[in-house]
């Protein structure tokens, strides 16, 4: 190795995400997020919306308030000038939903080529709820005693039976026999397994994947990445990430009926969901979003 000092990077560097680089955060029961690389900072935001490379006269408070009134006012460019690599190990079922998001460049871990670990997802007792019976797509109460215990024997019973085929199938280490090809053994796997994979996205991409999956009506799993990943991008650009936080994950878009009412409201008039243009699904979410905190 040679014995010559590291030369500082010409690069914009941020201390607080430096200091986590390589390091894996843990998510869920097996799984992580480590920061494998980054470009930027929030002083690229500003740059890139100046079109200016000098420091120039501007105060770090105009800095700020910049940023703020280009989330403010969904201005995309200037934050697709920040970029950041991720490494994330996750569950095979969370991964199907986290790829719908298409505007990353993603490189999966393939069971053509690998074995996979045997590593895979079961709820916390405190995550394994019954399905909701007003939404389709979301969980009721949670389940306890001997409900929860079923379920979480099912689970793991299925997951380690189907490991354990995978396992024959391939027939790895055992000369006797020939085993089954990767490509197609890897069927077999069920969908709690663990994958991995390189993800890479900018700042403003990154955000619209917060605003949905760090929101607190996103499924559980996919939520927990979101909040880490929400983590990092506070030590990352914490201007951004505040200004994010404030007018686009904290607050609330209203429709033009529901406008409406609100004006109604305010000047003191009491308005009912039959007289308010919503339908009762819509007037539920307004009521929802007036009792949010």
């Amino acid at each position: 190795m040679s014995d010559s000092p590291v030369q500082p990077s010409a690069r914009p560097l941020v201390p607080a995400l430096e200091a986590r680089l390589g390091e894996a955060i843990p998510v869920l029961d097996h799984g992580f997020v480590r920061v494998v690389d980054y470009m930027g900072d929030d002083a690229a935001v500003v740059q890139a919306a100046r079109v200016s490379y000098g420091a120039g006269t501007k105060t770090l408070r105009d800095d700020a308030g910049l940023i703020r009134y280009l989330m403010r006012h969904r201005h995309s460019t200037p934050f697709e000038m920040c970029e950041i690599k991720l490494h994330v190990k996750l569950p095979i079922f969370v991964a199907r939903q986290w790829i719908r998001h298409r505007t990353a460049n993603v490189n999966e871990i393939s069971a053509r080529y690998s074995v996979l670990d045997k590593e895979y997802y079961l709820p916390a007792p405190e995550h394994l709820a019954a399905q909701s019976r007003k939404n389709r797509q979301g969980r009721g109460d949670v389940l306890e005693g001997a409900e929860a215990a079923e379920a979480l024997r099912v689970l793991r019973e299925d997951a380690e039976r189907n490991f354990s085929n995978y396992e024959h199938l391939l027939a790895e280490g055992d000369e006797s026999r020939q085993g089954l090809a990767r490509e197609l053994a890897r069927m077999n796997l069920p969908l709690n397994a663990y994958t991995q994979w390189y993800w890479k996205t900018d700042l403003y991409n990154l955000l619209h994947f917060l605003s949905l999956r760090a929101d607190p009506h996103a499924q559980y799993e996919i939520r927990a990445y979101a909040e880490a990943i929400l983590g990092l991008v506070r030590l990352w650009t914490p201007v951004a990430a505040q200004a994010f936080e404030d007018y686009r994950l904290n607050a609330r878009s209203f429709s033009g009926p529901a406008m409406a009412v609100l004006r109604r409201m305010l000047a003191g008039e009491t308005v009912a969901q039959a007289e308010s243009g919503m339908s009762p699904g819509e007037w539920r979410e307004f009521e929802a979003m007036l009792k949010a905190p």
